[in-house]
């Protein structure tokens, strides 16, 4: 409520939005003008209660350590000096200290703490920074921190945090408690501990993360754009996959076969005071989680599950609420494309244009999973869950699901999920029904991906180019190559990727040899080929033979864009067996920089049907008389030219000037760029996603907002 002259109030609503604290973010300012009482004299917060939280109440995400605060951090004279969980109303946890809302101090990890008088003032303090922090501590009232090796045994030591830095640099692999849980931190400069965690994680290829101690030291070992440093120091403090230098001289072992690296920068006190007494510039910092499984959260749960993974444990003893991954962006084309919507995004609200009176959920699929809450125009994202084929993922989901329900107090009428009727998501979608008495709508996988790149830009018609690894098609078989043309009523699929056999069925995905086998099936000479390479299969010669035995069989068929990928990937001999998901394709993408279009082959269109075969054949063809790297960037070329060609014969047909691009595939810079540049050559929009993953993370998304449109 506001009082005062008609100038002073419009001069208060326009500082409102334009002098806000730096994490602020105003969806929308709503007026009224009620006549004047004169009652009100003084400026007051008063205490939440809990009956004032309204359905769709803002959740706030984590936010990065601010420069105020780490100013005060390394200030001798500062009370807070050396305190590793100094925070200010402008940073720290959030949403992974929150029991419930109204976001409160009770009711949140924090409350085992009571303030001292000192802290107690400042939080009271209107002019001070810390004025209502809910997580504002110093060393004589907050959390604590303590060091102890894997048999328990406590290492005493005036700095734990230090002390923990120069055991990294020596080699040791420690187990860290963050604020959504825990990580494996080693050396990067030193590839006897990353080989040691590797096997410990079951990693053999899957790339590790890394924490830099600064900007200036991620620049020693990766490029980094403006653009990348502005996001890498932001409140979010993402991970940002950055080219390596040609000179990079940490392990290879971090991201074998890539050309690329995740970076992240400090974002508490306790980070930055890791890297205080040491000579390392970046240290590993990879998730505390079994194969599959959650990130661990508990202490109880960590030591019994990695006393035997690490040397020592760096422990702090405030309860994590939620846990919660580190979010990793990667720009593609001049967009941050979020590869992992999770730490720092999650879950603040997403602007989207579907009805306000609509209050639905999505669920997801397998992979990548995140549930997604739409009501009032907003989209509330949990967390990254991560693949559902586990019970602990999938209780996990359920967990973070009903939780972010119960935080913003809303519910559904409608739930969204995927069209596979064996999938965990699908059931979870029925059991939420069968509880709440909601409406289930079965949305197709690659139309939930087009409709939410439709939602995120508010376009109503659109010709969506999805392409990924897999989906459940409408008529039941494999789809993952589709061009799709949309709008708010639905979808029809009017072209898509050649259909090829995978030998073997979900093997195929996991062993890219088969998809050669199965795609190649009439040349003569890949039967001798195979053989050479009989030391890539489980069995050898045996499991050879047995291919070429089911070669002209039936055998499932997809249409999948990442499968045609994964042959070439294994065509070239830049992977022979998935150990993590995209690798082949990530490795075929590192394998292409710098190279041309050596085969130029035009798009070869049947009807609806955009050839892949003769690409595969006339690369395999091409093997020691053309160089890796051209193949590998001839192939990529071949399928963003043909999906081009085919959307822009689709646009003139319809009179339609918007294409998308969505799916896993989008996340690939070298097929997005040709993608884009041949759309636009025709004077044609050109759209991907840059508020939600393009991939199966942003699954939920699109599931709501058809659950949205069809409420």
């Amino acid at each position: 409520m506001v009082e005062g002259t008609a100038d002073s109030i419009s001069r208060f609503v326009t500082q409102l939005q334009t002098e806000q604290p730096p994490t602020c973010r105003i969806h929308q300012v709503d007026t009224t003008h009620p006549p004047e009482t004169g009652e009100f004299n003084e400026f007051r917060i008063l205490e939440s209660d809990e009956a004032r939280v309204h359905a769709g109440s803002v959740i706030p995400p984590d936010i990065a350590m601010c420069d105020n605060c780490l100013r005060e951090l390394r200030d001798r004279k500062d009370r807070r000096h050396d305190y590793f969980f100094i925070t200010c109303t402008d940073c720290g946890p959030r949403y992974t200290i929150i029991d419930a809302l109204p976001y409160d101090r009770p009711r949140t990890s924090m409350r085992d703490f009571g303030m001292c008088e000192k802290c107690s003032r400042e939080y009271k303090d209107p002019s001070n920074r810390r004025f209502h922090a809910q997580t504002v501590a110093c060393a004589n009232c907050g959390p604590s921190v303590i060091l102890v090796r894997c048999d328990g045994k406590r290492v005493e030591s005036p700095n734990p945090i230090r002390e923990a830095g120069r055991l990294l640099e020596r080699s040791h692999i420690i187990a860290i408690k963050g604020n959504g849980g825990y990580y494996l931190a080693s050396s990067t400069r030193q590839t006897e501990p990353i080989v040691r965690l590797r096997k410990t994680k079951f990693r053999v290829q899957k790339p590790l993360a890394v924490m830099a101690r600064d900007i200036d030291a991620a620049r020693s070992f990766a490029e980094v754009t403006p653009a990348e440093a502005e996001l890498m120091t932001s409140y979010v403090r993402p991970i940002v996959l950055l080219r390596k230098l040609p000179s990079f001289d940490l392990s290879d072992q971090i991201a074998p076969g890539l050309h690329n690296i995740g970076v992240m920068l400090p974002y508490t006190g306790l980070h930055n005071m890791l890297f205080d007494e040491t000579s390392e510039r970046a240290f590993v910092m990879t998730s505390a989680n079994p194969p599959n499984e959650p990130i661990i959260k508990d202490d109880e749960e960590a030591f019994a599950r990695l006393r035997d993974v690490v040397d020592y444990f760096l422990v702090h003893n405030r309860r994590i609420s939620q846990r919660c991954d580190d979010s990793v962006v990667r720009w593609v084309n001049g967009t941050a494309t979020l590869l992992r919507r999770s730490r720092g995004y999650a879950p603040a609200p997403i602007s989207v244009a579907v009805s306000k009176d609509a209050c639905t959920l999505g669920v997801g699929g397998e992979l990548n999973v995140t549930s997604c809450l739409v009501y009032q125009g907003r989209a509330y994202m949990t967390q990254h869950i991560g693949d559902v084929e586990t019970l602990q993922t999938f209780q996990f989901q359920k967990e973070a699901t009903r939780h972010l329900l119960a935080l913003t107090g809303c519910k559904p009428s409608v739930v969204g999920r995927d069209l596979h009727p064996l999938f965990n998501t699908t059931k979870f979608a029925d059991e939420l029904a069968q509880e709440t008495h909601m409406r289930v709508i079965p949305v197709q996988h690659h139309y939930a991906h087009v409709a939410g790149l439709m939602a995120e830009h508010n376009i109503d018609e659109i010709v969506g180019i999805c392409c990924d690894g897999y989906g459940y098609g409408d008529d039941g078989s494999a789809w993952g190559g589709e061009i799709i043309v949309a709008d708010h009523n639905g979808h029809r699929r009017v072209r898509h990727l050649e259909p090829q056999p995978m030998i073997g069925g979900d093997l195929a995905t996991k062993y890219p040899l088969r998809m050669v086998a199965g795609i190649l099936r009439d040349q003569p000479e890949v039967a001798d080929w195979l053989l050479e390479r009989r030391q890539h299969f489980r069995h050898g010669e045996e499991e050879v033979n047995m291919i070429l035995n089911q070669m002209h069989s039936a055998q499932t068929m997809t249409t999948s864009c990442g499968r045609v990928l994964d042959a070439i990937s294994a065509i070239l001999g830049l992977c022979h067996e998935r150990t993590y998901e995209g690798e082949p394709a990530m490795k075929l993408e590192s394998a292409a920089l710098g190279g041309e279009d050596v085969l130029g082959l035009g798009p070869v269109l049947n009807g609806e049907v955009i050839e892949t075969t003769s690409m595969v054949r006339e690369t395999f063809a091409s093997l020691g008389r053309l160089s890796v790297r051209d193949l590998a960037y001839s192939a990529q070329s071949y399928l963003a030219r043909s999906l081009g060609r085919s959307a822009i014969m689709l646009t003139n047909e319809l009179g339609l000037k918007t294409v998308g691009f969505t799916g896993g595939v989008a996340c690939n810079e070298t097929i997005t760029r040709i993608l884009k540049a041949t759309v636009e050559s025709e004077g044609l929009h050109f759209l991907t996603h840059d508020s939600v993953p393009p991939g199966d993370g942003g699954l939920s998304f699109g599931q709501a907002v058809v659950a949205a449109q069809s409420s």
